[in-house]
């Protein structure tokens, strides 16, 4: 039996410009489609978590996802990317391939109602705060409103003040509940409210050996990672960021760790 394509969801943390967004997308499908990967391009309309009120959060929901619909049809990509309120789903649905629901929110049952209701696949992020096991009752959720159509993302588990740690065997036990798991390699090294002026902060030099720990379980689907072409400049959570420079040669070793999982499985 064939396995089936690894996903790859990745992109920039918030849209900046359209320029920006459709340099990044020709650049990462160009990537992807080396690995013959399943693609997704992600990039968020809204950071509406921001750790302060006056730090970047993205052009909106009408002109990112005139942004982001460009991107689909002048690179030829699909998309993913988050929704935070209930009247989100129905528009950013129209345009996104799957709809991404923030660590802070997987609790949300109107949140998570709206989303199932749309038919899209859905993408659940597990909240800093809840085992792998608690992510049950999201799935116990998802299936009342008649949806089997998602993916639990693990993007690490909240250890003291700040840090995040991502325990390799909750992958496993999150893959238990039956259904596919996508690793977020980025927000994974972040430091929330811990940097210079509480802004966001983060280790992305930690990215790498995150993601192939991960693939080396054997039990992920896929891997989310931000990716941006100038992480320094970058406009949101740039310290977490993978450069794109750093893209393929990762994917590379990513790749033949998972070829020697299936071919030991």
């Amino acid at each position: 039996m064939t396995a089936p394509k690894f996903k790859l969801l990745a992109g920039p943390c918030v849209i900046e410009s359209e320029d920006n967004v459709l340099y990044l997308a020709e650049a990462l499908h160009k990537i992807a489609q080396k690995f013959d990967l399943d693609f997704y391009f992600k990039a968020s309309w809204d950071k509406a978590n921001r750790t302060k009120a006056t730090n970047y959060r993205g052009p909106g929901l009408e002109e990112g996802l005139r942004i982001l619909e460009d991107a689909k049809n002048k690179v030829g990509v699909k998309i993913v990317t988050d929704i935070h309120e209930s009247v989100h789903a129905g528009p950013v649905s129209e345009v996104a391939d799957i709809l991404q629901i923030p660590a802070f929110l997987c609790r949300q049952t109107d949140l998570l109602h709206a989303a199932a209701m749309t038919g899209k696949m859905v993408n659940i992020k597990k909240g800093q705060f809840c085992s792998s096991e608690e992510m049950a009752n999201v799935v116990s959720k998802m299936e009342y409103f008649g949806c089997r159509n998602f993916m639990l993302c693990e993007r690490g588990n909240c250890f003291g003040y700040n840090n995040l740690v991502v325990d390799m065997a909750g992958l496993v036990r999150l893959s238990q509940l039956g259904y596919p798991v996508i690793f977020d390699a980025t927000h994974s090294v972040q430091i929330s409210g811990g940097g210079a002026n509480l802004n966001n902060s983060g280790k992305s030099e930690y990215v790498p050996y995150l993601a192939k720990a991960a693939v080396a379980t054997g039990v992920l689907s896929g891997l989310f990672m931000e990716v941006h072409n100038n992480p320094a400049t970058a406009l949101c959570d740039g310290s977490c960021m993978l450069p794109l420079e750093n893209l393929e040669s990762l994917l590379d070793q990513v790749m033949k760790i998972r070829a020697i999982v299936l071919e030991q499985s």
